[in-house]
């Protein structure tokens, strides 16, 4: 969630950090702080609990004049939220240091660098690594040299940025799972974890690759690749407007925020994976020790969020051989649930704020769980701080009242917890690596299946007289039926229902018409052929087929059967994530030729905080 941002320039830099920071802002953070000098000055640094805008308070305050600087927005994993906690972390006044990411290996560090007689203030992972960056100086001939030492001893995800006061024209950034940009200026020069934090002062970028670590100064940069060897990497220029407006040029939020997933899960997922294994301290200090005792899943949630729940069912029985129930928050308060020993009580909400999904985690708390953790989007919301620990979607700001990127972050969030999980349960570290490498190429596949906007527009056209409509599924592709269903009936009243398509025979049948269209989600897997007969039972009685699927599938178009096929063919791990954005675009055409109010749909709520 955390969110850097640095500038080395002739003006005073403070309000480029500023401005950077209030750009971040959507990551979701609960500290600010900067740290900066002018010239062989030392150091000077601020910080604040809570949003930017304290920061800011302080600064109007006791304002500053500098010419380098480096900021951070922090969420916390390592110590509470507090100003001690808040980055930017200090060496001896002389080093300062902001990261994003989890430094695994810290105890270590820490206990190393304690016998060498520095003392640590913080709770936190970061301050050891600058520490360390202050103790290589001692045998380093710059601070870019020092820094690639230390990286050289980190173990887990980082993004950092680095300021010395022996080296006042320079700012060193590094990245291994994070992400880290520069931003090219004209005498001036900008470092951040996000092109947005940049757009105002420049819209020239370079993106650096995994490994790299990069020399900026006021005129000039040097990029060193993983290797050590001086590299070159190519400067973007982006086109993206740094005074557009919320919406920008999409017609409602709906939209937009559909076109955001690519982003929305990269996000979700970045510092969170090193090495082709999910880190357990992206939940908390504590998840190793709880995961380490897990024996069963307890997971409880309400509408989009209880699908990604039971698509999360499916995945951890099969890989981490766990049983796993899913529930409906409103249900599980009223009943007597009977919790194994060792069970992990899950809670999913994109706000955390949940009625329902709450007061069964507050019910919980009672029952002898081993732990609960919480997936959700809103950092400051009550079922974060209920929770022991804690997984943040990265989704930002969600204002269409039907969830879209909150969904699919959710389903990625999942997704790391049944890696982690896994892991412990017979999931051989190589297996794990190439689970999480398919997982780390959805958002490419997501952008993939957004070209077929145009054909799930002019599909919505043949839903503009109905009233009825029937979406069926197999294995993990069930929950996103009902995810389909639930879509449509949000936001274009119509009634739509999914059922597990082996279900036909047992009443649903009974519905279909050549008047009731029937969406089939058909990827490549093991049940294809098994789907391919309960669809034979839709054509006898003359219903009207949509399958989506796969290349390769064999499916084939006739008066009765549209086919939809995606661009590239995906992994039964990836389908859920990539199925699930067609079936977002079809419902929103059809609510757009309907002209019902699409992010304000009648009679609902962005956060049901009520029973």
């Amino acid at each position: 969630m955390c969110g850097i941002v640095g500038a080395v320039a002739e003006r005073n830099v403070i309000p480029v950090l500023i401005e950077g920071l209030r750009r971040l802002e959507y990551r979701g953070y609960d500290s600010a702080g900067l740290a900066a000098s002018n010239g062989a000055d030392a150091l000077m640094r601020v910080r604040a609990v809570g949003k930017v805008q304290k920061l800011q308070d302080a600064l109007d305050a006791d304002p500053i004049l500098a010419h380098r600087g480096i900021a951070h927005t922090r969420w916390a994993t390592h110590g509470e939220p507090n100003e001690t906690n808040a980055h930017p972390h200090f060496s001896d006044d002389r080093i300062a240091v902001v990261h994003n990411g989890i430094i695994e290996n810290y105890e270590s560090l820490r206990e190393e660098l304690r016998n060498a007689g520095y003392r640590f203030s913080s709770d936190t992972d970061t301050e050891v690594v600058a520490h360390r960056i202050s103790y290589n100086m001692k045998s380093a001939s710059s601070l870019v040299e020092a820094v690639r030492k230390t990286i050289a001893e980190l173990e887990g995800a980082y993004a950092l940025a680095v300021i010395a006061k022996d080296d006042p024209d320079c700012i060193v950034v590094a990245r291994a799972g994070c992400p880290v940009v520069l931003g090219l200026g004209i005498g001036e020069n900008f470092v951040a974890s996000d092109v947005q934090a940049l757009l105002p002062v420049t819209r020239q970028f370079i993106f650096l690759d995994e490994g790299d670590v990069a020399e900026v100064r006021r005129e000039t940069y040097r990029i060193f690749n993983a290797s050590g060897d001086t590299a070159e990497r190519p400067i973007v220029e982006s086109d993206i407007s740094a005074d557009a407006v919320e919406r920008g040029d999409y017609r409602h939020y709906m939209l937009k925020e559909i076109y955001e997933q690519p982003r929305a899960v990269s996000e979700t997922l970045e510092e969170r994976i090193a090495n082709g294994h999910v880190l357990d301290a992206a939940f908390g200090p504590a998840a190793a020790e709880v995961f380490d005792r897990v024996k069963a899943v307890h997971i409880v949630a309400c509408g989009t969020s209880y699908h990604a729940g039971m698509v999360a069912r499916y995945n951890i029985e099969r890989l981490c051989r766990l049983p796993c129930v899913v529930e409906i928050a409103s249900e599980y308060r009223y009943r007597e649930p009977v919790v194994p020993a060792d069970t992990l009580f899950v809670t999913i909400s994109q706000s955390g704020e949940t009625a329902d999904t709450l007061a069964a985690l507050r019910m919980a708390k009672k029952l002898g769980y081993v732990s609960s953790l919480v997936i959700c989007n809103v950092p400051e919301s009550s079922l974060v701080r209920e929770s022991d620990l804690v997984l943040m979607t990265r989704a930002g700001p969600e204002i269409g009242v039907a969830s879209t990127k909150a969904f699919t972050t959710q389903l990625a969030a999942l997704r790391l917890l049944t890696l982690v999980l896994a892991r412990r349960n017979g999931l051989s570290r190589d297996s794990e690596a190439k689970l999480t490498r398919l997982l780390q190429h959805v958002p490419a596949l997501i952008e993939s299946a957004l070209h077929l906007d145009g054909a799930m527009q002019k599909l919505a056209e043949r839903f503009a007289d109905k009233h009825h409509a029937l979406f069926l599924g197999r294995g993990t592709q069930f929950p996103i039926a009902m995810e389909g269903a639930l879509k449509l009936k949000e936001i274009s009243y119509i009634h739509a229902e999914a059922y597990a398509a082996g279900e036909l025979k047992h009443g649903p049948l009974a519905l279909v018409d050549e008047d009731m269209p029937v969406i089939a989600v058909a990827p490549d897997n093991a049940l294809l052929e098994k789907l391919k007969s309960n669809l034979q039972e839709v054509r006898a009685r003359g219903g009207q087929l949509i399958v989506f699927t796969d290349p390769n599938t064999g499916f084939t178009e006739d008066e009765q059967t549209t086919v939809i096929t995606l661009p590239e063919a995906v992994a039964d791990s990836q389908a859920p994530l990539v199925y699930t954005v067609l079936l977002q675009l079809l419902s929103y055409h059809v609510a757009v030729l309907k002209g019902t109010d699409i992010d304000q749909p009648r009679n609902l709520a962005k956060s049901v905080t009520v029973e």
